[in-house]
């Protein structure tokens, strides 16, 4: 497939197409009050431009070795072409999707449905959590470091997260677990947050869950290698993809290169949800179930990562709480008044997440 983009500077058109609408989104967030209709238009129109033209893409980006996993998804999307079976994971959701493509012989329109299934539900569940808002909401997710990566090389995984994300936004219970089921035969991986999200349906007390968050650190210090080797010694262990995780393999083509080891860079950036989630909770004693359990659930899926934080390829075991980040740290203010200049602060909040990515996908490689 040919691209009028060249291939080197593919990724980077993204981020510097991020940067531009992020410049605007920040001006404006500087200049108008957050209840102006002309701001609500404007913040959605921007969202649906960043929606629209990411899609295409993301969507209709060749296939390249230069985006990670997928050059190995299209060996396998060729393998089913020429009519060998699948390899048969449980993730037959995913796997049911492309042999269904490779009977129209359409690896492009295979990834371009990969894109869509990622990109759409986060439109969804922005619009079901913030209503006329959520423009800001969506765009956070955009700008989220590990958006593009996980569009691109971790691509059923950033499908599982999208549609989970979709499926806590659901009113209904019901519906909720379908979309978690669908979650889940896209990529197993999700069984973590789903864990969470059951545990936290059952046990509201949220400052277990914070304590949980606090003490993942130091025990990760003390025990980190004993508690990736239990892992391993689960019978989980007969799965080749978790001993690539948690065992000796390195980390090539990951779209952010993460060096192996105690991370205190991410445990800071993680910090960030964890302590503007705290302040609104504890000081502005705000009272919102959806809110705390949403809180929660990050918790527990991220003191797990931290606890197995110098295993191989732990940036995917963090994705599985990063990919609710972004809500949680404009939920407050997309829902309730706590400033005059609740633009402004939204505005910096935007800013300084866009440039925690910018830097590290961009500057600093």
């Amino acid at each position: 497939m040919n691209t009028l983009v060249p291939l080197p500077i593919y990724t980077d058109l993204f981020y510097h197409f991020t940067l531009v609408i992020c410049i605007l989104v920040i001006f404006n967030c500087f200049t108008r009050d957050i209840a102006l209709t002309s701001n609500r238009k404007f913040i959605s129109g921007m969202a649906f431009l960043v929606f629209g033209l990411v899609l295409l893409h993301m969507g209709l980006r060749p296939v390249n070795y230069r985006f990670g996993d997928m050059i190995l998804y299209y060996a396998e999307f060729v393998n089913i072409m020429n009519g060998n079976p699948p390899k048969g994971k449980v993730e037959y959701l995913f796997e049911s999707m492309m042999v269904f493509f490779a009977g129209f012989r359409a690896p492009n329109l295979f990834f371009f449905t990969c894109a869509a299934l990622y990109i759409i539900p986060l439109y969804i569940a922005c619009k079901r959590f913030f209503q006329e808002y959520w423009g800001y909401a969506f765009l956070m997710l955009v700008f989220s470091f590990t958006f593009w990566p996980y569009g691109v090389n971790g691509i059923r995984n950033g499908i599982a997260a999208s549609l989970f994300l979709l499926g806590l936004s659901e009113p209904k219970t019901y519906r909720k677990y379908i979309w978690f089921i669908i979650a889940l035969f896209f990529h197993k991986s999700l069984i973590l947050p789903l864990i969470a999200f059951v545990v936290t349906s059952y046990y509201r007390n949220i400052k277990m869950y914070y304590a949980f968050w606090v003490l993942s650190i130091p025990v990760s210090l003390a025990l980190g290698s004993v508690l990736e080797g239990f892992f391993l010694g689960l019978g989980l262990s007969e799965d080749q993809r978790l001993n690539v995780y948690l065992g000796e393999f390195n980390q090539a083509n990951e779209g952010v290169e993460l060096k192996i080891g105690f991370r205190w860079d991410f445990i800071l950036f993680s910090a960030m949800a964890v302590l503007s989630s705290a302040y609104f909770i504890f000081k502005e004693k705000m009272q919102d179930a959806v809110f705390q359990q949403l809180t929660s659930v990050y918790l527990l899926a991220n003191g797990f990562w931290i606890l197995i934080i110098r295993a191989n390829y732990s940036n995917r075991f963090a994705y599985l709480s990063w990919f609710m980040m972004g809500l949680l740290l404009v939920y407050p203010l997309l829902k309730y008044q706590f400033y005059k200049n609740q633009n402004s602060v939204l505005g910096a909040i935007i800013l300084f997440y866009f440039l925690f990515g910018y830097f590290l996908n961009v500057v600093l490689v």
